[in-house]
């Protein structure tokens, strides 16, 4: 059954949503509508439009958006500021940014944390809390029982337990320094420990997690300047890391952190295109897909300004890695993910306000028609590794 909607309420934007199947494969996307890039500098949009949150069905190819309400969501931080239940029940979106109340014209720190019931049709959100001033990457524990949400513009994290598919707030845990900048998080398998990347004193931060009880573990972990997005693989055995760079025009570094060995350290370490802020393991573990902006923010006509961003395929070999396939994307690029498959890949283009989609089959990658998303796009995931 299909239907198309208009905005109901001052929620629902658009729907063209089809019954999911009990086994569904869905990629929830936060659109930021207040953020843009004007000839290198970040701004306020100028007609802003609404934040969104989108649901993106990667059963079939080619993937197609079936749904979109009004939800906070914000461009600043890693382009891993929501998280899905395992069930794909409910998702929760997080925003670091909003339009200043006492001036439109400028953009502000936010601390909102919202709860979408995915299974509502429309969907819907159903419970909106505050972290802390630029609430960004968000996880969820393997138990399902704690959520950790990292606050950049304070230096904080946040923790919020869940009970039937609601948070309550569980505290912070302060990271020492307000200008650590905590970026993304990730959750090793058995829950016990939690890693957080810190681009604003270029480490990242080993968190032990007992119930709500969480420390910092005294040995930071190394990989490189300005750590931002991280991912971690389906075993378990590694977490991957985008160090940012200075962001003027130099060649970066991804890298590998050993979760096997105690304590934690980085292994590898391997270059791509410049500032690759989009991160994420193939559902199998074997491939690391990474997006580079490469001088997509930067003014015309400087030396580094380039037209296009880069999606950058890496072979995972043990603790290895090495280049499989590149490809253009757009400009400002954000999240990646991929179907359950492997095969369908997704990147987001903030600039030209759509997804790039790619296959990826028999070692060769292609691409297929982007997906438009009426707002920028700024974080995605899914519910499986």
């Amino acid at each position: 059954m299909q239907f198309l909607a208009s905005m109901a309420g001052g929620v629902l934007l658009g729907l063209a949503f089809s019954v999911a199947p009990a086994s569904a494969d869905i990629a929830v996307v936060s659109n930021d509508g207040h953020t843009v890039t004007i000839d290198g500098v970040q701004q306020a949009a100028k007609p802003a439009k609404p934040d969104t949150v989108s649901l993106v069905d990667l059963a079939h190819y080619p993937p197609r958006i079936i749904a979109t309400i009004e939800a906070p969501g914000s461009v600043v931080g890693p382009p891993m500021a929501a998280a899905v239940a395992k069930d794909e029940s409910y998702a929760i979106v997080t925003s670091a940014t909003k339009l200043d109340p006492a001036d439109p014209g400028k953009v502000a720190p936010d601390d909102r944390v919202s709860v979408i019931d995915l299974r509502a049709r429309p969907p819907k959100i159903v419970q909106q809390l505050n972290a802390g001033a630029g609430a960004t990457v968000v996880r969820i524990t393997p138990d399902g029982g704690l959520a950790l949400v990292a606050n950049r513009t304070e230096g904080t994290v946040s923790l919020f337990t869940i009970k039937d598919r609601r948070l309550e707030a569980a505290g912070k845990l302060d990271l020492g320094n307000p200008k650590a900048g905590p970026s993304g998080i990730v959750v090793t398998r058995d829950g016990k420990d939690a890693l957080v990347t810190r681009d604003g004193d270029s480490m990242v931060s080993v968190l032990h997690i007992d119930g709500t009880a969480v420390t910092i573990d005294p040995r930071p972990i190394t990989t490189g300047m300005r750590p931002y997005t991280i991912d971690i693989n389906r075993d378990g055995t590694l977490a991957a890391v985008s160090n940012m760079g200075r962001g003027d025009g130099d060649r970066d570094v991804v890298s590998l952190i050993d979760l096997t060995a105690k304590p934690y350290r980085t292994v590898e370490q391997f270059g791509v295109p410049g500032s690759p802020e989009g991160l994420k393991f193939s559902p199998d573990g074997k491939i690391l897909a990474v997006g580079s902006q490469n001088g997509t923010t930067k003014a015309k006509g400087t030396p580094f300004f380039r037209e296009h961003g880069t999606l950058t395929l890496l072979a995972v070999k043990g603790k290895e890695l090495r280049k499989l396939a590149e490809a253009p994307v757009g400009g400002w690029s954000q999240g990646i993910v991929f179907a359950k498959d492997g095969r369908t890949i997704l990147v987001e283009n903030m600039i030209e306000e759509n997804i790039s989609v790619f296959r990826w089959e028999g070692g060769k990658l292609t691409q297929g028609k982007p997906l438009a998303t009426g707002a920028g796009p700024a974080a995605i995931q899914t519910a499986w590794p």
